[in-house]
């Protein structure tokens, strides 16, 4: 069930969805259960991570370059919690992550292989009533992932070593969808894929085992509170996106 509180693609013509997102992790407290509701519907959906959250953890006596392989191989294991097959890494470092040139160029050449009708990213802006979906490296990839679609991968002509040398054509995604940010104005009601959600989480285990039960009530906690906000009723769940159309 979504609430149509804005012009949104219908998902029923869409054929790929790209998530570009900052951490291992991210896409999976923002957005996990709409995720699971497009991939039951056919939709292929990719991941795409800028860090391999290197900077995570709690353990010492684990090396930073193990903390980011183990990091990587919990986020394949939460994406088949999903139905994603498709996880992409760019290996920039967790903690420092800048909105550059070559960030932009990074995300738009994946933006042209997977060729998206939708992207998902982390809002560029700083959430000041929520402060935690604010971290840095979120902001910085979701200013860089905006320029990616607007206007670097439709643009020939920016970047042109990706045609000229790699082939690839460029591409106009038709929408974009935020998350985290100040601005929410589209609902999407994930209550039958909620344990979906939290089983995606619990693959992180390096970042939430130690979080036990108060996993899914801290999640119920804000889902509820979307839910409420979209007016789905008593007992729904949702999660919550400022939609842009850059067709």
């Amino acid at each position: 069930m979504v609430e149509d509180v804005t012009n949104v693609l219908d998902d029923s013509g869409l054929q790929r969805i790209l998530a570009v997102m900052a951490h291992p992790d991210d896409v999976d407290f923002g957005c996990a259960g709409s995720v699971a509701g497009w991939t039951d519907q056919g939709i292929e959906v990719v991941y795409l991570m800028v860090t391999d959250g290197d900077a995570g953890g709690f353990d010492d006596g684990v090396t930073r370059a193990e903390m980011a392989a183990l990091r990587r191989e919990e986020q394949r294991a939460a994406a088949k919690c999903v139905g994603v097959t498709d996880v992409r890494f760019l290996g920039y470092p967790d903690g420092r992550v800048e909105a550059t040139l070559d960030l932009r160029r990074d995300i738009a050449r994946v933006i042209r292989q997977v060729r998206p009708d939708r992207v998902l990213m982390p809002s560029p802006e700083r959430n000041y009533e929520r402060i935690y979906p604010s971290h840095p490296d979120h902001r910085a990839v979701g200013a860089a992932a905006l320029d990616a679609v607007y206007p670097d991968a439709r643009n020939p002509y920016a970047f042109p070593e990706l045609l000229a040398d790699e082939g690839l054509e460029a591409w106009t995604a038709r929408e974009v969808w935020l998350s985290g940010g100040p601005v929410v104005n589209h609902y999407v009601d994930i209550t039958e894929h909620f344990d979906r959600k939290v089983s995606a989480l619990r693959a992180h285990a390096s970042q939430t085992a130690h979080m036990g039960e108060e996993l899914p009530n801290m999640l119920r906690g804000w889902l509820s509170g979307n839910a409420a906000a979209a007016g789905f009723g008593d007992g729904r769940l949702a999660e919550g996106f400022q939609v842009v159309d850059t067709a």
